[in-house]
């Protein structure tokens, strides 16, 4: 099943005396400059019914025509897969993404992700490039998601993105104990050695990562971090820079650390913790066809609250002292 794109568009006087893609870039903001670009190359948006250059100076008042049939991204399978859906209409899907799912297929994990869920769920997904996934939470990482449902929809997000209109908030539980919140600037690239992971490197893209104290425990700290940018494992990795490593993470966090002076239940749920302890808690986006800013917050998931409300007690009962 495709979907067909038709619109057609005369262009102002103003806009004469410009090339052809940067014409075509004002005239269908809804679509991404390199994809209009592949459409007038494949001859499927024309200049007065006929096939133009991207380069060629067009003068104004011509009639600019889309005509394109969306195919099929990829070999992807749908799967019924389970996931909450907290928001849907027919622009965007929001889930709320639950642990141990892959949110994309790769080497190792071609079938049972999410994207082969959206396909099942929404199988017109298929025309969209990553069946409209704009962002990507790790597979042990829950929380907020959002898809787009149309191409300009994915457009309008991906600018949102890039631009950092798009509020992502997370709580986390860090190892130790901070005092205050803070700003984390480091660039982040992938790691020299281990090509699984990522590093803070003076020659990575720009990271940065706002972190705030939630609750203060004696050897634990529970943070709301908020991403400017969203690079690969970028709070992971910004929390392990400042020696501050997430509970759970064994990637950046190393071996487990079980502080002294901790009960033996905070212990055995600190050393057992499933995995990294971080949860996208809210999400705000400015819809793509309304442009009305919306938001959304969902409850931390059940080991979240446990290893909280174990730290909690603990704190209580002992006081991080030795017994």
């Amino acid at each position: 099943m495709s979907e067909q794109i038709q619109q057609s568009i005369k262009i102002p006087d103003e806009l004469g005396n410009k090339r052809f893609d940067q014409i075509a870039a004002q005239l269908f903001p809804d679509f991404s400059r390199a994809r209009l670009q592949t459409w007038i190359k494949d001859g499927n948006l024309t200049v007065d019914g006929e096939a133009r250059k991207a380069k060629d100076k067009l003068i104004g008042g011509e009639t600019l025509a889309l005509n394109v049939a969306l195919q099929a991204e990829g070999e992807w399978l749908p799967e019924a897969i389970e996931f909450p859906i907290v928001y849907e209409d027919d622009h965007i899907l929001v889930i709320n993404k639950p642990m141990d799912l892959v949110v994309h297929p790769a080497a190792g994990n071609l079938t049972g992700t999410l994207l082969n869920g959206l396909l099942h769920h929404c199988p017109e997904l298929q025309n969209i490039p990553r069946a409209g996934i704009v962002h990507r939470l790790d597979k042990d990482t829950t929380g907020l998601m959002v898809v787009a449902k149309t191409l300009q929809a994915q457009n309008h997000l991906v600018e949102q993105l890039q631009s950092r209109e798009m509020g992502r908030e997370y709580e986390a539980v860090l190892q130790g104990t901070l005092t205050g919140g803070g700003t984390v600037k480091e660039p982040i690239a992938r790691h020299a050695k281990d090509r699984t992971k990522m590093a803070v490197h003076p020659t990575g893209k720009e990271a940065v990562t706002h972190y705030r104290v939630l609750e203060q425990f004696p050897t634990h700290t529970h943070v709301r971090v908020k991403l400017e940018t969203g690079r690969t494992h970028q709070i992971r990795v910004h929390m392990a820079h400042i020696q501050h490593p997430l509970v759970g993470d064994p990637t950046y966090g190393g071996r487990v650390r079980l502080p002294k002076g901790v009960s033996h239940e905070l212990r055995e749920i600190l050393r057992s913790f499933p995995r990294q302890a971080l949860h996208a808690k809210k999400l705000e986006l400015h819809h793509p066809q309304t442009n009305k800013l919306m938001s959304w917050e969902v409850e931390l998931p059940e080991d979240f609250e446990e290893l909280l409300d174990e730290l909690r007690y603990d704190a209580e009962t002992h006081g991080g002292i030795d017994y």
